[in-house]
């Protein structure tokens, strides 16, 4: 007996502009060369991108087969591209980057080789669906070369079809944006983010050390995102027991201030420095309002992601905050 499928867009919540359009051209067989999936991490960016392209293979009525395949990655018409690591003259993902100990001193980036590789796979001859697909995850962590080679691409695709997932599509170049049809995906409604969470969420083990109380910036940062709510999660617990305090109670020593950047640097690596600057400066900006202050720390986040010395960044943005030295 065949097994069932589900509707195509079916446990997709909240984003039901999105998925209207999506099955709009699925019925009506007019597809874009290139979309963009715009908006907030963790809303279901990936899962609409996966049942878009099995409705794509399979019809809009899908296949519960191709959904089976492509979200275990083994359909060899999908090649799924996120930004990686480079160690050892090779590339890894950041899931991949994590399990091998690699050192992440930088945020993963979209490399040139890579988008190379998307237009190597687009030019090939699909073997089982009727034409080769592409997503690329996180678009705009691309380096200036990867998005120049990109762009050819997207003026170019051939009869391939590529879908490019981005939380930040300002910061794409607008010739990119404008090469797409763009799905925008919004954050959402308190109702719908606390129904999906219920969906994800496990119970803690009863003889588990209760975990560090969530604190209400949290659910500002999600913005109505259940994943990255989780993920947000996932950063708070894992932060060093005492390092919150310290940030939140920042003094006017200079030795504290230079002691706190060296710990932080050592504990955390960019990635995580960057998130736990994301929560710091909303729980300043909610404690004292200071447009300088909030400056500053944006200073701060385009020096971490410019690959500027973090521990040099921190001291002396943490003495300037501090009151130590002048800014």
């Amino acid at each position: 007996m065949a097994e069932a499928t589900p509707a195509l867009f079916e446990g997709l919540l909240g984003q039901a502009p999105a998925t209207t359009l999506l099955l709009a051209a699925l019925q009506q067989q007019r597809l874009a060369p290139a979309y963009l999936f715009a908006g907030p991490d963790g809303v279901g960016r990936s899962r609409a991108a996966l049942r878009f392209l099995e409705g794509v293979i399979a019809g809009p009525q899908g296949s519960a087969a191709v959904r089976r395949r492509l979200e275990e990655g083994n359909h060899p018409d999908l090649l799924w591209v996120e930004p990686t690591y480079s160690d050892k003259g090779q590339l890894l993902a950041a899931s991949q980057a994590a399990a091998a100990g690699v050192s992440r001193k930088a945020p993963p980036q979209l490399r040139l080789e890579q988008v190379r590789g998307v237009s190597q796979f687009l030019a090939r001859r699909p073997l089982e669906a009727g034409r080769c697909l592409v997503v690329i995850d996180a678009v705009e962590a691309m380096a200036e070369g990867a998005a120049n080679a990109l762009l050819k691409t997207l003026e170019e695709p051939g009869d391939g079809l590529l879908i490019l997932l981005s939380a930040a599509p300002d910061r794409l170049l607008s010739t990119i944006r404008s090469r797409c049809q763009t799905v925008s995906f919004s954050r959402l409604s308190p109702q719908d983010l606390a129904q999906a969470l219920r969906t994800v969420e496990a119970p803690a083990p009863q003889d588990e050390p209760s975990a560090r109380p969530d604190p209400p910036e949290l659910l500002e940062l999600a913005a109505g995102s259940p994943g990255a709510l989780l993920q947000h999660r996932q950063q708070w617990q894992a932060l060093p027991d005492g390092l919150v305090q310290r940030l939140s109670t920042l003094a006017a020593s200079p030795v504290e201030a230079l002691g706190l950047a060296r710990d932080l640097c050592e504990a955390l690596d960019v990635e995580q420095q960057l998130w736990l600057l994301d929560w710091w400066q909303l729980q300043l900006w909610r404690r004292h309002l200071n447009a300088a202050q909030q400056r500053r720390l944006d200073t701060l986040r385009r020096q971490l992601r410019a690959f500027v010395q973090p521990r040099l960044a921190w001291e002396v943005a943490l003495l300037e905050l501090s009151g130590a030295v002048s800014a």
